[in-house]
């Protein structure tokens, strides 16, 4: 299963940031990346703690021709074409696309699989306990549950379906 984590937490040419993850969806579909499950879209804290907005997560499986490096490749030039700038590193942005998991696949080179901090992202594990609950992490051999046991609720709230 390869899995995406989808987060904005700036409007982007008048769309909020939910719409600009659904619009997001779009691009994926029109990039040869095939999208098999989308979560609700979660509302998080800024990690680390800021004055930033809120995020707005999800998290979706996909399916896709694409190498893991070729996906990160795909993955940056949507992230610009909707205004992606990485001018400082955990600035709020427009769109932040990361790859999750790639399969089982382990790799300490670009991209790092499965990414490097996702099991310490209570934004990145409740939508992904949504789409797979029975995933388990390829290096720890945790489950999403007991990944989610050790995270503090108070970062998260669900607020809607990304897709109808």
């Amino acid at each position: 299963m390869i899995i995406i984590g989808l987060g904005a937490n700036l409007d982007f040419k008048g769309h909020s940031p939910e719409e600009t993850l659904r619009l997001c969806l779009k691009h994926f579909e029109e990039n040869g990346i095939k999208i098999i499950s989308v979560s609700s879209i979660w509302k998080s804290a800024p990690v680390p703690a800021s004055d930033q907005p809120w995020y707005r997560n999800a998290v979706c499986s996909v399916s896709t021709i694409y190498t893991p490096s070729q996906l990160l490749k795909k993955l940056h030039e949507i992230e610009l074409s909707f205004g992606r700038m990485r001018h400082e590193i955990n600035a709020a942005r427009t769109l932040d696309l990361d790859i999750i998991a790639y399969d089982d696949r382990i790799s300490g080179e670009d991209p790092i699989l499965p990414h490097p901090r996702f099991h310490d992202r209570a934004f990145v594990l409740y939508p992904l306990q949504e789409i797979a609950p029975d995933w388990v992490h390829p290096v720890t051999g945790q489950s999403v549950s007991d990944m989610i046991d050790r995270m503090p609720s108070q970062q998260i709230e669900r607020c809607e379906k990304l897709c109808a």
